[in-house]
């Protein structure tokens, strides 16, 4: 089977911050994403857990993309532009994907 070159971005960032990080990718021209919550992890500031939280206030969430690598750097223009005032990090890797067509 064929596959295509892509990058894999993940921006980990406040739950609070979630549309206005999806409504920047979607103004940037990106379609495709995918929000998942996180749990719990470990940082510059420590370990911190969604336990005992109420709402989304306290949580982060993970916006992952696959997209075509040309269109790398307009995505991380409009993720940044959101991240840079927050907690967040967004890192990028080097993916393969099948259907293109799709990115």
């Amino acid at each position: 089977m064929k596959m295509h070159n892509a990058k894999r971005v993940e921006i980990i960032i406040e739950a609070v911050m979630e549309r206005q990080l999806t409504n920047a990718l979607n103004g940037a021209g990106v379609t495709g994403y995918t929000v998942l919550p996180v749990s719990g992890g470990s940082g510059r500031s420590g370990q911190w857990s969604r336990e005992g939280q109420v709402g989304r206030a306290g949580g982060m969430v993970a916006v992952i993309c696959l997209i075509r690598p040309e269109r790398l750097d307009d995505l991380l223009e409009a993720a940044f532009a959101v991240v840079e005032r927050h907690i967040g990090v967004v890192s990028v890797s080097d993916t393969q994907v099948l259907r293109a067509e799709r990115f």
